[in-house]
């Protein structure tokens, strides 16, 4: 009888220790490549100082120490990518126009301040194509790219994926950032060196089709407020975070998103007092007009 005992005992440990161990996989390989520790995302760059979406904003986002830079990719006329947020030039630049009315060489000689006054150097505030501001930072701080306007722009993500490609070797073997803190959070080293969002979700899909060991995000807006189970189930089948706008963020959210195993980042945060409610809800980081 002790040896039955003795048999089953050991039966069922084993299966005990297949059951954790298929448990850790599937945690382990639900956000492939996703950082640890709260992140601070400057929004355009740092924004709140320099003309958005230019060389000047990042570097001075990379100087205030944050984790990564946010900025949106569209095409332009001769089909190369653009930093920009705008569908037109107008609001950024003194020039007029949708930005794919112009070639890639057209816009990067425009100056975007953005109604800004600025002393940098007037070439850091012109507009800048994505494989500039991949070349200039890939592997030395993370980089969270929106893709713009995708179901007007057919190819824009593959057009994004063959980019991220070329720098694979660096954002993989290069270690970025910095030890420091900004409001009192704790920096990160190796952090994952690249994220893609979309505010279409079908875009954001093919995008992790394309390159499967990036992160992607599904931005949320109002207009997709509130998500349902169903929607975000679906979302969390292969979006790695859930990109919240902070204003409709509250704690029965954040909990929805992380009993799915995905991460929560809340957009866009232009106090302390707003910082503040998003760390007592528990996000995952923030994206910042202000990220010193």
């Amino acid at each position: 009888m002790s040896r039955l005992k003795t048999a089953y005992f050991w039966r069922r440990a084993g299966l005990l220790l297949i059951v954790s161990g298929c448990a850790v996989l599937i945690v382990s390989a639900a956000n492939p490549n996703t950082p640890e520790g709260f992140l601070v995302i400057a929004h355009r760059g740092a924004s709140g100082n320099e003309p958005e979406n230019t060389m000047a904003a990042f570097e001075e986002a990379e100087r205030l120490g944050s984790d990564y830079i946010e900025f949106d990719v569209q095409l332009s006329k001769d089909r190369e990518l653009v930093v920009i947020h705008d569908d037109t030039v107008d609001r950024t630049t003194e020039h007029t126009g949708p930005v794919d009315e112009y070639t890639l060489g057209e816009l990067e000689e425009m100056d975007a301040p953005a109604g800004k006054t600025t002393d940098t150097d007037d070439e850091a505030t012109n507009l800048v194509s994505f494989e500039a501001v991949m070349e200039r930072f890939a592997g030395k701080m993370g980089m969270l790219i929106e893709v713009k306007e995708s179901p007007n722009e057919p190819g824009v993500e593959e057009k994004v994926a063959n980019v991220v490609r070329q720098y694979e070797f660096r954002l993989n073997y290069t270690a970025f950032g910095q030890a420091g803190s900004i409001h009192g959070m704790k920096k990160l080293k190796n952090t994952a060196a690249i994220m893609i969002e979309s505010y279409d979700f079908e875009s954001t899909r093919l995008i992790h089709s394309l390159l499967p060991d990036v992160p992607v995000a599904a931005l949320i807006h109002e207009d997709k407020h509130p998500l349902s189970d169903e929607v975000l189930d679906e979302l969390t089948s292969y979006a790695a975070y859930i990109n919240y706008t902070q204003d409709l963020l509250d704690e029965e959210i954040v909990k929805k998103i992380h009993d799915r195993n995905r991460k929560v980042i809340a957009w866009t945060i232009q106090s302390d007092e707003q910082l503040v409610r998003m760390k007592q809800l528990g996000v995952d980081g923030v994206i910042t007009d202000y990220p010193g």
